[in-house]
Formats: structure tokens, C-alpha cells, sequence
């Protein structure tokens, strides 16, 4: 890409260029580090290779966190016009790349609050990341999350996610006789019904955001077509609302599985949780809501909207654990992850790193104000 292109269009080039597939992101946080000791950051590389830059003092402190991984897949890189296609243009190079550039601009500025801006690792994966800046007593006021959003919509929750495996063994016989054997097939299906008939008085089950989903991932057993199953393993992934706390659920799980073994003493079930996180949705009215959707108006001259996704995101983790308030937002269409044709607006993608610019501008100036009454 010739050097007369806009900087920050260049930077977003250059970061699809580098194929980081998740465990491989170390050559991108290089070049992340040293482009953000360019824009006057302090810059550095963490224990778990996460590109970490700072900037300011004790004021204010908002957090601006993308992933720098992709899923596996190589994508040519290539500018058509204004589309810029590669692996990465919408999950999440460029709300990472917009958050580096206004991170750089606001910086430029004398920004009188205090900025960190994180390319984290592992998102994609088991989201190790943003596990250590928590383990590490990361402290913020604010967070933002680059995802894709749209540069005109902000994330403001997520559903959480809980990922089970259930176990179940029986004592395995001749198929000619059913009857006198339990098939570890059938009995796991049927603690699989139970587990979805799991639901809560605070669900709507109207709403697909608001209401406790699940689905069937993957199933294990069986063997020689002579003999009853005596081994099977289903693997289910189920979807919290913000009304049902993760622990809520799974003590529910726990008390549909413990009947079942009850009910049936020869047959042994084993449940164990592969991953969760509990769900997550920020206050419409914060500061930081308030901020970004001020900026989205003053750019693009329409109205923010405010989006609800049955996904998960790192937003998450930090909202929950912290207690801080939270929001994803970055340019790009959501429904091209993890496809062949995954590509970025530029236009959008600059108009993303103007609305970060005032967007923080404002919601320190809110802050200020709170603090004043």
C-alpha cells in the first residue's frame, strides 16, 4: 500500500497482512507495540502477549481492548475501491486498529484522562487475554470492546454462555436383549431433554435475548453394532439471559442430574463444566452509553442503536468482574466473521475512529460533570 494512504488506513492494512490465527499473534503485538510507542504511548508486551499501550495519568481511566487473533484461514488481502477484504477486516482488526489510531489522536490532543489500549490474545480460543489483565488487578473506569458493531450501533449486552459435558456410563451388553441393559445413548439423550426443559421464572420467552437457549453440540458412544452402549459423551452449550446468573443455572443442572441418578442407580453421569461466563448487560443510561451515543449522532447525523446480542463477548468477563461499565463497539458487519468473505467499509471503519474520538471526549466531560454535583 503506497505511503500516501491516510496512516490509519494503512494500519489496519498492515494488520490484516500479518495471519494470526490464535497461538500465533506474536508478530502482530510486535508491530502493534511499536506503533503505539509511535503515537507517543508507553508500550509493552505482557506475560501473556498481549500488546498493552498507555497513556496519561490518575484521571479517568478507560480501558479500549481488541483482539489482535482470527480463526485459522488465510484470506487474500486486497483493497476494491473503498472495500478493504482479508481475514481479520471485521473480526476485529479495524475496531482494534480504530482504538490504536484514537488512542494516538486523543494522546496528540493532551487528553486529560488516562488511556490503556489492549490488543489481546486468544480471544478466538479460550479468551487467556483478557484472563490475565483481570488476574493481573487491571483497574479501569470505563471499558470498550472492539467488535463489530457497526459503526452506528454499540453493543450493549451479551447473553452468557455455559459449555457442559456430560458423562454417562452403564454396564454394556448383547443388543439381541435391550431389555436387560441400560444404553448409555438413551440415557444421555434423556438427561440432555431434562437439561432443556431448564428454564426460569425471569425468562421471556418471547425474546431470544431475554430467554435461557441451548443446543447440541456433539455426541460420542457407541462401538460394535452387536452391543448396547455402554460409553457416551454429550457436549451442549447453553445461552444465559441477564436475569439468570450463572450459578443459578448450573445449581438447576445439578438438581436435574443428581434425580436422574437417583432414579436410575446403575447408571453413572458425570457433568463438568469446559467453559463459562456469566452474562452481561450495561446500564442504557451510563455515562459511557451516553458518550458514545452522542458521538454516533454527531457523525453520522442518525441515532445510535443500542444492540442486545445471544452471543458472548470479552465484555463479559471485565463487566462482571469488575463491575464497571462496559460496551462493545466497532465498524464492520458481525454476519462476515469467520467467513471467506470478511471485508471492511473504509469509510466507516474512519467514521469509527471519529466517533471513539468524541465519543471519549464526552464521556469524560460526563464524568466531570458527575463529580462535580
Amino acid at each position: 500500500m503506497p505511503n500516501s494512504v491516510n496512516p490509519q488506513v494503512r494500519l489496519l492494512h498492515r494488520m490484516i497482512e500479518l495471519y494470526s490465527p490464535t497461538g500465533q499473534e506474536s508478530e502482530i503485538a510486535q508491530l502493534l507495540s511499536e506503533e503505539m510507542r509511535s503515537l507517543g504511548l508507553r508500550s509493552r508486551i505482557d506475560e501473556a502477549g498481549n500488546a498493552v499501550g498507555e497513556y496519561g495519568g490518575d484521571d479517568l481511566t478507560i480501558l479500549l481492548c481488541g483482539h489482535m487473533d482470527t480463526v485459522p484461514g488465510r484470506l487474500p488481502v486486497k483493497v476494491n475501491g473503498k472495500i478493504l477484504y482479508g481475514r481479520g477486516a471485521v473480526d476485529a482488526k479495524s475496531a482494534l486498529a480504530a482504538m490504536i489510531s484514537v488512542a494516538g489522536i486523543l494522546a496528540n490532543e493532551g487528553f486529560p484522562g488516562k488511556l490503556i489500549v489492549v490488543g489481546a490474545v486468544d480471544e478466538e480460543g479460550k479468551g487467556q487475554g483478557v484472563k490475565t489483565l483481570v488476574e493481573r488487578g487491571l483497574r479501569a473506569d470505563y471499558a470498550i470492546f472492539g467488535e463489530p458493531s457497526g459503526v452506528e450501533s454499540i453493543t450493549i449486552a451479551y447473553k452468557g454462555s455455559c459449555h457442559l459435558k456430560l458423562t454417562c456410563r452403564t454396564k454394556s451388553g448383547h443388543s439381541s436383549a435391550p431389555w436387560l441393559f441400560h444404553n448409555a445413548i438413551d440415557e444421555s439423550l434423556e438427561i440432555w431433554r431434562k437439561l432443556q426443559q431448564v428454564h426460569f421464572p425471569e425468562e421471556d420467552p418471547k425474546s431470544k435475548f431475554y430467554s435461557l437457549t441451548s443446543a447440541l453440540t456433539k455426541i460420542n458412544g457407541g462401538g460394535s453394532s452387536s452391543t448396547v452402549p455402554s460409553l457416551c459423551e454429550l457436549h451442549a452449550d447453553f445461552r444465559l439471559p441477564p436475569t439468570v446468573p450463572l450459578g443459578r443455572f448450573l445449581e438447576e443442572v445439578s438438581k436435574t442430574v443428581e434425580a436422574h441418578r437417583l432414579s436410575c442407580s446403575d447408571v453413572e453421569l458425570d457433568v463438568e463444566v469446559e467453559d463459562s461466563c456469566e452474562p452481561y448487560e450495561a446500564d442504557r443510561n451510563s455515562i459511557l452509553v451516553r458518550g458514545l451515543a452522542w458521538a454516533v449522532r454527531e457523525i453520522r447525523r442518525r441515532p445510535a442503536t443500542l444492540l442486545r446480542k445471544t452471543g458472548t463477548g470479552d465484555m463479559n468477563l471485565l463487566g462482571t468482574v469488575l463491575r464497571i461499565p462496559t460496551i462493545t463497539y466497532g465498524p464492520g458487519n458481525s454476519r462476515l466473521d469467520h467467513t471467506d468473505n470478511e471485508h471492511i467499509d473504509l469509510d466507516e471503519y474512519l467514521d469509527s475512529i471519529k466517533v471513539l474520538q468524541k465519543g471519549l471526549t464526552r464521556t469524560l466531560e460526563l464524568h466531570r460533570r458527575l463529580l462535580r454535583r
